[in-house]
């Protein structure tokens, strides 16, 4: 009897059917003659922690003020929730926004601080008392609400500003660089707890960053912006691992590039003849590319084993001298210089310890990688 094959469940990005919670439509933001937003269409779906991802100028903070209703768009729409909001002021969204200073009362406490939205709204005295409460346990804070924001440090302000957000219980929260201002390890721990924060109230979060590593650990999805267009949108498996054009595939983390010739174009593998690389390039997946036209073949450095004698492949596999070592601890890149002067980054992990490593400077090295580790980049 043949098994029941296992049903995949997809995504609501996956889903065709599925009806985003947040869309733009075609929205533009023109600021005296200049785009800063240029024709974006965007999807997010409820209970979605998505992130916009690039440098300063790239617009992703017009975004996130065009949601907020601080700005309004020059041209295009904006739903929430199936609602057209395109045009309505700030206050009659329901929408809150996070800001990177935290903007906090400096003569009211924690308590007062985020019961304050709650009092403009006229909510019941005691309503408030609990919506308060429950806020400030759900980031930890219960035990610090009469205290000032002056007796807190920079990780317990910014997640009382958190709770001030949550509190009004939106239906989108929009964080503007939230951890900016926090230490390298208190970041890093607010990553996280950010997030279990998130599925908890189960509230759609976007998050504005450039901080590619945040973006990565926290995110369901990300969009990645340049000169005020949306270059690439997907998992960040699938931005990292998939890389749609140049541009993305050098934004996100490290990466080799070799330039050649494509001389094999079949369905299931692409081979690209490279003097740059010193070997044949095999891809073994790819979108279809004309036999004849040049492209770059990307490899993250992490794909890149190295050796001391020559592996038994040909393809993907190539030589070099060992010009420099980076130690970060908990890995090591290596810089190895190939026969045409290419410069090539292999990262390999601190599994013994460095003095043990028979890699070293000026060492003859071999580079070699599988077929479905490198991509072929067209744009």
């Amino acid at each position: 009897m043949a098994q029941k094959q296992k049903r995949i469940e997809l995504q609501p990005w996956q889903d065709p059917k599925a009806k985003p919670y947040i869309h733009l439509e075609g929205v533009s933001k023109e600021f005296r003659g200049t785009l800063a937003v240029d024709d974006v269409t965007l999807s997010i779906f409820q209970g979605e922690f998505f992130s916009l991802l690039g440098p300063s100028g790239c617009g992703k903070t017009t975004i996130l003020r065009m949601l907020a209703g601080l700005e309004m768009p020059t041209t295009g729409k904006i739903y929430i929730d199936g609602v057209d909001v395109t045009h309505r002021p700030a206050y009659d969204r329901p929408v809150n926004m996070m800001f990177q200073s935290y903007a906090l009362f400096p003569h009211m406490t924690v308590e007062q601080n985020v019961a304050f939205g709650l009092k403009q709204e006229r909510i019941p005295k005691l309503e408030i008392q609990e919506r308060v409460k429950q806020a400030l346990k759900l980031v930890q804070m219960d035990k610090l609400g009469t205290r000032q924001p002056h007796q807190l440090s920079g990780g317990q302000r910014q997640r009382v500003a958190l709770a001030r957000s949550l509190v009004k219980r939106p239906k989108l929260l929009l964080l503007d660089e939230p951890l900016a201002a926090l230490d390298k390890r208190l970041r890093e721990q607010t990553q996280f707890e950010l997030v279990s924060i998130q599925e908890e109230v189960g509230i759609t979060f976007i998050l504005v960053t450039h901080d590619q590593e945040e973006a990565m650990t926290m995110s369901s999805r990300l969009g990645i912006m340049d000169h005020g267009r949306m270059r690439q949108i997907g998992t960040p498996n699938e931005i990292y691992e998939y890389p749609h054009s140049e541009y993305v595939a050098d934004f996100i983390g490290s990466i080799n590039k070799f330039e050649g010739r494509v001389v094999e174009d079949e369905t299931d593998h692409i081979l690209v003849e490279s003097e740059e690389a010193g070997c044949e390039l095999y891809v073994s997946h790819s979108a279809d590319v004309p036999v004849g036209s040049q492209v770059k073949v990307a490899i993250r450095p992490e794909k890149i084993m190295i050796a001391m004698t020559p592996p038994e492949q040909k393809r993907n596999a190539t030589k070099g001298i060992v010009k420099d070592i980076g130690y970060l601890g908990d890995v090591s890149i290596y810089h190895v210089e190939l026969k045409s002067g290419k410069i090539v980054l292999a990262t390999q992990p601190n599994i013994v310890r460095l003095a043990e490593r028979p890699v070293t400077w000026d060492d003859q090295v071999y580079l070699f990688w599988r077929a479905e580790n490198s991509i072929v980049l067209t744009a």
